[in-house]
């Protein structure tokens, strides 16, 4: 049964979104809430918080999903305009470059955990495959964090050329590489493993270490390291 419309002007104060969150903090506050605040009103058949309900259920209730519509896709909903999809768009940014900015505390990679908690950020919500690198030294601090190549939704292109080049223009000591599956399935496939055979092979040359691959997915994580994959 549909649920009926009813202004949040006409709600309790106590359960409208702004006041909730002013009283009552914004840990009380659950994301179509919080959404709803972003796009301030909803349609005539829908308040705003049954609007951001209804976007959210779209998306398995998931922020990361959300976090890789588009402008265009987010505007498919009824009610939500250019102007509320760059606001969304323009918090979840945010929301991901604090993330990033947090996790950059974290210089030394001491295990597959440090290496997806400094990467992460920048891989999660991307529709396509991109390779990093984390250059180290001999302290396993990181020298550098480097894009490497972008590829569609199946698969993405690395230079073992470009990687190598890299390493050695900063002295590596060993490098962590990673990459994401929009998919969201994280097991390494074929072309994963012979392409980290492949850097391998060819940083050997130069006596750098590639200690991981971590195959990064919205919440979890797949390192080759840990499954004595290298």
């Amino acid at each position: 049964m549909e649920q009926p419309h009813i202004s949040i002007k006409n709600w309790s104060e106590d359960d409208r979104p702004r006041e909730k969150l002013v009283t009552k903090g914004k840990q009380a506050l659950s994301d179509a809430e919080l959404i709803a605040i972003l796009i301030a009103s909803g349609s005539k058949n829908e308040s705003a918080v049954q609007l951001a309900q209804r976007i959210l259920t779209t998306h398995k209730n998931n922020i990361h999903e959300l976090a890789k519509l588009s402008i265009n896709d987010l505007k498919k909903f009824k009610g939500i305009g250019e102007a509320k999809a760059i606001t969304i768009m323009a918090a979840l940014e945010l929301g991901r470059r604090r993330k990033d900015i947090e996790t950059t505390k974290q210089e030394v990679i001491k295990t597959s955990k440090d290496a997806y908690a400094h990467i992460a950020p920048k891989l999660i919500d991307l529709p396509h495959e991109e390779f990093w690198i984390l250059l180290l030294n001999r302290s396993n601090k990181i020298i550098k964090t480097e894009f490497i190549g972008r590829g569609g939704i199946s698969g993405t292109v690395a230079d073992v050329r470009l990687i190598m080049k890299s390493a050695v223009d900063h002295l590596a000591s060993s490098i962590v590489l990673a990459h994401n599956h929009p998919s969201g399935n994280l097991q390494p496939s074929k072309e994963d493993i012979n392409l980290t055979h492949k850097i391998k092979q060819a940083s050997a040359l130069f006596d750098i270490q590639i200690i991981d691959h971590i195959i990064i997915g919205d919440t979890s994580y797949y390192s080759f390291a840990d499954e004595n994959l290298l």
